[in-house]
């Protein structure tokens, strides 16, 4: 049954939860240490089939959305000083809760900040490092690119307001051409690995008994001085500068929808396609896997969920419990290691599980993931950005936040 078309994508909101969900069950079945199953036969095949690139769909998901919610929400009229506010307080009070959480429940060595200063500071994947890189809340790693694009959207206004409509088309063909170029040169020309293992790998400590913590909150790993990490990996996942285009990837899916350069509300095409190049991960090297296969049909299937939801269309998406879960996506995406840090310390360091017990922590560790998610949206990310959302000039709200008016605007500093 169709709805009144609307402004609003609820369905985009509710599909934020599904990318969730696919990093939290790859880090659970990296980062809860649980032993001898971690080092069994079964959690081989197991992490066969939840290789790496699954957690990295998710966050290239979280990408492309990103560009396409920034795109289509700018508002003609809107400030940038109150547009980088927003985007900052959007992110850094959840940031900072997480990263607090674990200073709490861990050794952190607080006299070398080269462990947690960068990270505080979303700067940490600015180096090839894993001293930096792996140190404090490992998911937070995204956010130094979602930093970068946040600050970079405004700057680039003038470029995207020059791209005409009937060239949408060619503009987001050259920008996916040249992600696959990049990454082509990162795989011919920089230090790493060439063949097509999973390199996201558990790292396994000797024993047979659960370890009392998560190898990147241990005493070991803060004590180390430097932590090397290979140079196409750090270029093609976590460098903040390689993922930009994904979010213009994003971007421009925004401005195709809102112009009806995107019409298609058949879902089952891009789903198709995305669920193709996510089996071709599996025979390509390692720059391949992250992103490079993934962009086009991830924006795909953006670009069609907002235009199903313009039209009116349903689905599990649209539901109340799927926005609701949507809406406490990011904040679970940030607690879900600090909570897998503390169910180790708690329940699983010093014991022995087979897979019953994996399956057991994990689920404890979703619960209160989605506890604490909840507890941090509705009491500190809903009320701060209630309070701070209209502090900029108002503009009219009969105006549709559509990509296209919005890019054509001038903004005032």
């Amino acid at each position: 049954m169709n709805a009144v078309p609307t402004t609003k994508l609820p369905a985009l909101t509710g599909a934020r939860w599904w990318a969730a969900v696919t990093v939290f069950v790859l880090h659970a079945l990296v980062f809860l240490p649980i032993y001898p199953f971690q080092k069994s036969e079964l959690f081989r095949v197991i992490h066969d089939l939840v290789p790496m690139q699954q957690g990295a769909a998710g966050v290239t998901f979280f990408f492309v959305l990103s560009g396409f919610v920034i795109c289509w929400s700018f508002r003609r009229g809107m400030s940038v000083r109150g547009y980088y506010l927003r985007r900052l307080l959007k992110i850094y009070p959840t940031h900072l809760i997480a990263a607090l959480v674990l200073i709490l429940v861990v050794a952190v060595p607080l006299t070398r900040p080269v462990v947690w200063l960068p990270n505080l500071a979303l700067l940490h994947t600015w180096v090839p490092n894993w001293t930096t890189l792996g140190g404090l809340n490992v998911p937070s790693w995204s956010l130094c690119a979602e930093l970068l694009f946040y600050l970079s959207f405004p700057l680039a206004l003038p470029l995207l307001a020059r791209i005409p409509r009937h060239r949408l088309w060619w503009a987001m063909a050259g920008l996916v051409i040249a992600i696959l170029l990049l990454h082509t040169g990162f795989h011919l020309w920089t230090e790493g690995p060439k063949d097509t293992a999973n390199v996201f790998a558990v790292r396994l400590l000797p024993g047979e008994v659960s370890p009392e913590f998560e190898i990147h909150v241990s005493p070991q790993w803060f004590a180390q001085s430097d932590i090397p990490i290979p140079t196409s990996y750090w270029l093609s996942y976590l460098f903040p500068l390689s993922r930009l285009p994904e979010f213009y990837v994003g971007v421009l899916a925004a401005r195709m929808v809102a112009e009806r350069v995107w019409r298609d509300t058949r879902l089952v095409t891009p789903l198709a396609a995305l669920a193709l190049c996510y089996a071709a991960t599996w025979f390509v090297p390692v720059n391949y896997k992250m992103s490079a296969l993934l962009v086009a049909p991830m924006a795909a299937v953006v670009a069609t969920l907002a235009t199903r939801d313009l039209a009116g269309i349903n689905g599990i998406n649209n539901t109340r419990p799927m926005i609701w879960l949507g809406d406490i996506s990011f904040a679970f995406y940030m607690i879900q290691y600090p909570v897998m840090v503390i169910v180790t310390r708690l329940f699983i360091g010093g014991r022995q599980y087979s897979i019953g017990g994996w399956a057991l922590w994990t689920s404890v560790s979703l619960a209160a993931s989605i506890l604490a998610a909840a507890a941090i949206y509705h009491g500190i990310d809903k009320p701060i950005m209630r309070r701070f959302a209209h502090r900029s000039p108002r503009v009219r709200q009969t105006a549709p936040p559509l990509a296209h008016s919005a890019i054509k605007a001038r903004t005032k500093p």
